[in-house]
């Protein structure tokens, strides 16, 4: 358990990247990260695309400009299908979001892991995105994970280890 808190309070959101290939090997073990991520009802209504050819590469920075996007040489772009998704009976809710977001972290702390950088890119323009990749249409896309090796100033942000306390955030009933 003491591994997996390191881990866990070491990830940051890395917002300088250097560029490069990312071995095929290690790729491989970040998707399968994903892949084999929990869903509702086991369902698996999520679908990672990997975006590296210098065509797609543009249109996913057209989408998402920030430095840290226009640095990566492959981003990973997150998307949950609702049709597909398990909905609670009890009020509709539909899981996709959730499902996405679960399958996205456990990337994400691979990617760190692993020893790569990214950050959660949830500020993009998802109808560009949807316009440039039609096979995105139906999805909700939930996340963009720009990667890369983290530059030599990169740091996290100055509020990174701020949390409330406990007894604001843990309810005990």
């Amino acid at each position: 358990m003491e591994e997996f808190l390191s881990l866990a309070k070491a990830r940051y959101s890395c917002r300088r990247l250097n560029g490069g290939a990312i071995p095929a090997e290690t790729l491989e073990k970040i998707l399968e990260a994903g892949r084999c991520a929990p869903t509702a009802h086991n369902n698996q209504p999520v679908k990672i695309w990997v975006i590296e050819s210098p065509e797609a590469l543009a249109e996913v920075k057209a989408a998402a400009q920030f430095p840290f996007v226009q640095a990566a040489d492959c981003v990973l772009a997150v998307g949950a299908l609702p049709s597909e998704a398990w909905v609670r009976p009890f009020d509709g809710k539909n899981f996709a979001d959730v499902d996405g977001a679960i399958v996205a972290t456990q990337m994400m702390l691979a990617i760190h892991d692993l020893g790569l950088a990214t950050t959660w890119v949830g500020h993009f323009d998802a109808d560009k995105l949807k316009a440039a990749f039609p096979e995105m249409i139906p999805y909700d896309m939930i996340a963009l994970f720009p990667l890369g090796w983290p530059a030599e100033e990169a740091k996290p942000s100055r509020l990174h280890e701020d949390r409330k306390p406990a007894e604001e955030s843990v309810a005990r009933l």
